[in-house]
């Protein structure tokens, strides 16, 4: 059955958006769904984005169905609204930051852990779970507005960070299908979807503002996670086209580490006051912190701005206690922290306060995004050690919805590059809350009804663990080797042999199958093999753990292959054993979900 939309969602790790737009239009004019939601106990409003927090409710709450939705009743938990601002009053009970917790390998993200630390009488659900609702609950909106055109029948585009690999991905996948979207769903990366979004709203113009050989840097930095993505101008049959050329690390930065850098200065105006604030109070600090951020740095702004939070203590209760920032001090103070003036040669910090941490997100421990972009540029450079060299710089992100981060970012772009033309920023209107959905809507439409497309295959090299022959040592592991699998850039819907030596896959015991990835090795083909590796090229990925059962006859405990890796056309990834001496073969997916870890297919 043919669509009647096209939708775009844009699973942010602080909000979420759904944009439309009518499959069948001669053009794409994406529009942005307004979401119901709880914004206080029995108060729906509509709004554009739902923040991504959700909060587990208490008994009494759920008892007086103060949660209720339009489609929902006895709701044990509420998510957008009323969850963010509950994330200051009790954030033991509010989650955030799931998608972060999405690529976070050293955890069981099916497991339920969050919210992360909660006393043991709080509920917990997994991540994975945790976007599930978030995804459930823009499903049901959009359902309650457009009931003739259920969404599993529509054509859906699902944004993911740049920097996911192969197994966020598919997590974000599984969730995505457990919550209702289709099983066609399309992913796509969000740097891409932004650029897609400028190109929706400059039309045939873009032609004339980028030439060949021109790069547009997509800088992203929102709420939670900053992205880098670099994308080139190339010709195609005489015609323009672009191709992405390097993705960047997942970066746990963002402006919510602005709110809590702030709320730690403010607490300080609190200190000279004689006010010493409790945990309570400094988590609602932080949230308040926020709301003066955006005043102070967003349009029109005042010089000065209160900071109020409610009061603690016998003197306290029932009144508030606040105290005044001034505009100029705020922007220098965080412009400084987050983008300070550096050499294009600078790396980012890796300071470490003691040698013991907390087991949680790996934030970044240095904030400055501009060492961050510099190493990026550095590290997708040419081989002579010339960082790479943007033209156009397009930015995504609520972050630069203040000017001041986008005078700073194009400022210290210009004291990088200053022997050749400035990197420009690229012009027109672009949807800073709402681009992302709009750019993914815009390219569902595109791929079936024509249009430029970006191109660039998968954004990182793939690569697999070959455990070596030779004499066992008492307690030391046969050290592996690394073969290269699947290219960076290798297209979707496409595959290809690795050539290697005949490979011993294990058969009839329980083993797991050891991945690896690499965002910046962009020369490597299949079939190279690394005898070793630093951990800042190549890092460990998830592995898969399976049983591949032996049939009868086979001799010894395992089946000589030859491998051959294929993407298909959702984007995922797959590596096929086939046995050189029968025509049985294996899949192998590069994801995590338990009934997919290794299947048996006959020819």
């Amino acid at each position: 059955m043919k669509p009647t939309f096209v939708i775009g969602i844009d699973l942010g790790t602080t909000n979420l958006v759904l944009s439309f737009t009518p499959y069948d239009a001669d053009e794409a004019h994406p529009q942005i769904l307004e979401i119901p939601q709880l914004v206080a106990p029995g108060t729906i409003e509509r709004r554009t984005t739902l923040p991504s927090f959700l909060y587990l409710a208490r008994d009494h709450e759920i008892a007086s169905r103060s949660l209720d939705l339009p489609w929902a009743s006895d709701q044990t938990f509420a998510v957008g609204e009323f969850a963010r601002r509950q994330a200051a009053e009790s954030p033991e009970r509010t989650i955030s930051a799931a998608k972060s917790w999405l690529c976070y390998s050293r955890v069981d993200r099916r497991q339920p852990i969050l919210p992360w630390g909660a006393p043991p009488e709080v509920p917990r659900i997994s991540p994975v779970t945790a976007a599930q609702r978030y995804l459930e609950h823009l499903i049901a909106a959009w359902h309650h507005q457009f009931p003739d055109a259920p969404i599993r029948q529509q054509r859906v585009v699902l944004t993911v960070p740049a920097s996911f690999d192969a197994a966020a991905r598919e997590l974000t996948r599984e969730a995505a299908l457990a919550a209702g979207l289709p099983e066609d769903l399309i992913l796509l990366e969000e740097p891409q979807a932004a650029l897609y979004a400028w190109l929706a709203d400059t039309g045939p113009r873009w032609r004339k503002l980028l030439k060949v050989g021109d790069q547009v840097l997509v800088c992203d930095v929102g709420g939670g996670t900053t992205d880098f993505t670099l994308v080139a101008v190339a010709e195609r049959d005489g015609e323009l086209a672009l191709e992405r050329l390097a993705v960047g690390n997942h970066l746990l930065v963002g402006g919510d580490n602005m709110d809590l850098a702030m709320s730690h200065l403010v607490s300080q105006y609190f200190a000279e006051k004689g006010i010493q604030l409790n945990p309570w109070q400094t988590v609602s600090l932080w949230h308040a912190c926020r709301v003066a951020k955006e005043t102070l740095l967003g349009e029109n702004p005042p010089e000065k701005y209160p900071v109020t939070i409610l009061g603690r203590g016998s003197r306290l209760i029932g009144g508030t206690v606040s105290v005044e920032v001034d505009r100029e001090s705020i922007a220098q103070f965080l412009l400084n922290g987050f983008f300070p003036i550096c050499d294009v040669t600078d790396r980012p910090e890796r300071r470490r306060a003691s040698g013991f941490r907390e087991i949680g997100l790996p934030f970044e421990s240095d904030t400055a995004v501009t060492r961050h972009l510099a190493a990026f540029l550095q590290s997708h450079g040419s081989s002579k050690g010339q960082p790479a060299r943007p033209t156009h710089v397009l930015l995504n992100g609520g972050v630069f919805k203040a000017k001041p981060f986008q005078e700073r970012l194009l400022q210290v772009l210009t004291h990088w590059f200053s022997e050749s033309p400035s990197p420009q920023l690229l012009s027109g209107v672009h949807d800073l809350d709402h681009g992302v959905a709009k750019g993914a809507a815009y390219y569902g439409w595109a791929k079936d009804h024509g249009g430029v497309r970006i191109r660039g295959g998968t954004a990182r090299a793939y690569y697999v663990g070959i455990e070596t022959a030779g004499p066992a040592v008492p307690g030391i592991p046969r050290p592996l080797r690394l073969l290269c699998v699947v290219p960076r850039g290798m297209e979707e819907g496409t595959a290809t042999d690795v050539p290697s030596d005949e490979i011993g896959l294990i058969v009839g015991e329980k083993v797991i199958f050891r991945f690896f990835s690499s965002s910046t090795r962009k020369d490597d083909r299949p079939g190279d093999v690394h005898e070793s590796w630093s951990p800042d090229e190549i890092e460990e990925t998830d592995s898969l753990e399976g049983c591949l059962p032996a049939d009868e006859g086979v001799q010894g405990d395992y089946v000589p292959v030859r491998l051959e890796s294929r993407v298909n056309e959702l984007g995922m990834l797959e590596l096929w054993c086939l046995s050189t001496t029968d025509d049985k073969k294996w899949k192998l997916e590069f994801s995590v979900r338990e009934d997919a870890d290794a299947e048996v297919s006959p020819t």
